[in-house]
């Protein structure tokens, strides 16, 4: 059996059938198991099956596989139950970041308000133990500040000996480690460099809000609630950066439906609380989204941005306009009746196929290009816009655009803490450490001759 996004003739993953003969029956729910509240270390495995993987080149390796067994919900309640024992030595603070894009699923869920449905997220995360529930916007915000810079300077040096453009999001580890697996270079030295959100909050929990805290980066267990299973991939790729001392920046990664079952399984009747802030006894009052229809809005605010760095011009709405399909959509600016920016929102493999193969032929007419793996965007993330028997829920899709659509923008420039973190935390803002913490750099396999020869 093969996945529909594989590139190989023969498929080294395992089917979900075959998953399913593997977990256990019989483990008990939270709430069943002895009645003793927070006992959940023989809750069911979360696996990610066939149908789930969205970057699938054989890519992921017998280690990494023994690794993911460990990025799911028996692990995360593993920890809860080792703060419980008396050991102290060995116990840990317990952090958890959660995409914004996962709480319309969370207001859809539980027909709430987004502001209230993040609220009982977070009320329920602590009546299980957690000590801290932060969100992610604040990594976003560092991701497009820095891809924001690095696009202008690349507009600035492009030129036909030096093709630097078209700069390519990287905030999408499916599309990153498909990059990498299977097209490798030229196209690995499009991506963009700035790290992804998830990458970044890594970096603040582990480095500054451990110093903050007065706490050694291990002493911290760190779990990210995303909408897509490609995350968990993406936090044992990360490695274990300088900074964080042979730690990782996430240790574990849990799906907003996985998180929705925990929480059916248990007690819903806990105290709403307000999610924390990196910033002392601060707290969010209110969820906020960066300027994008269904994903943290790289595309929108770096064109306001170029528009304004580059050509004086102030952009207030950004107009899309929809070409092949309603997932490759195209945004421009015009100036002296000519066209100076052509950005492009380019989400599912098949727009991203086309867009690589146009891409290598020399008729790729785009600067900059937000790519996302799934079709849909982020909200449509395979861990959490999924019907029980594993298709996209296009129904919960629609109402969750909807929610999404409905919470006020914030823009990252207008964050009051982005100076403060860069000046405390990054020693100045294109200071060596914010280049560290804040920017990566890409693996690139020798490209097989199939990796374009796709059949979609």
């Amino acid at each position: 059996m093969k996945c529909e996004h594989c590139t190989r003739k023969e498929c080294s993953k395992k089917t979900k059938t075959d998953d399913q003969e593997n977990v256990s029956a019989d483990a008990p729910s939270p709430a069943q198991e002895n009645g003793e509240k927070g006992e959940f270390h023989k809750l069911a495995d979360a696996r990610i099956f066939l149908s789930d993987c969205l970057a699938c080149d054989s890519c992921v390796t017998a280690e990494e596989g023994v690794q993911l067994s460990q990025q799911n919900a028996k692990d995360f309640f593993r920890v809860l139950n080792l703060n419980k024992k008396c050991d102290t030595s060995k116990h840990k603070v317990l952090v958890v970041s959660v995409c914004p894009q996962s709480l319309p699923y969370f207001a859809a869920k539980f027909n709430l308000s987004v502001t209230d449905a993040s609220r009982r997220v977070c009320g329920f995360l602590r009546s299980l133990g957690v000590h801290y529930v932060f969100d992610t916007r604040i990594a976003a915000d560092f991701s497009i500040l820095e891809s924001q810079k690095e696009f202008v300077r690349r507009y600035r040096q492009h030129s036909e000996e030096e093709r630097t453009l078209p700069m390519l999001t990287s905030a999408c580890p499916g599309w990153v480690r498909y990059a990498e697996r299977v097209l490798g270079r030229p196209i690995t030295a499009h991506l963009c460099t700035a790290k992804s959100p998830q990458q970044v909050m890594g970096s603040l929990v582990k480095d500054y809000f451990a110093r903050q805290q007065n706490l050694s980066p291990e002493k911290i267990f760190h779990v990210i609630v995303a909408p897509c299973y490609d995350k968990k991939l993406e936090a044992l790729q990360e490695g274990f950066p300088p900074a964080l001392h042979g730690s990782r920046g996430a240790d574990c990664v849990l799906t907003s439906g996985e998180i929705a079952q925990i929480m059916e399984q248990g007690d819903l009747s806990v105290k709403d609380a307000a999610v924390d802030t990196l910033f002392g006894d601060l707290k969010e009052d209110k969820v906020t989204r960066h300027d994008g229809a269904s994903s943290d809005g790289h595309l929108a605010h770096i064109f306001r941005h170029a528009a304004k760095e580059l050509f004086n011009e102030d952009v207030e709405e950004v107009t899309y306009r929809a070409l092949r399909n309603k997932d490759f959509q195209e945004v421009t600016l015009e100036k002296n009746g000519e066209v100076v920016l052509r950005f492009a929102a380019a989400y599912g493999f098949r727009n991203i196929q086309n867009m690589i193969l146009k891409l290598k032929k020399g008729k790729f007419p785009y600067h900059f290009v937000e790519v996302l793996a799934c079709a849909g965007g982020c909200l449509n993330g395979r861990g959490q816009a999924q019907t029980p028997d594993g298709h996209a829920d296009k129904a919960l899709l629609r109402q969750m655009e909807g929610i999404y659509a409905d919470i006020p923008v914030r823009r990252p420039e207008s964050s009051a803490h982005m100076q403060e973190l860069y000046q405390e935390w990054l020693e100045g803002i294109n200071s060596p450490k914010a280049r560290e913490v804040l920017h990566t750099t890409y693996q690139s396999q020798e490209r097989g001759a199939h990796s374009l020869d796709i059949k979609w």
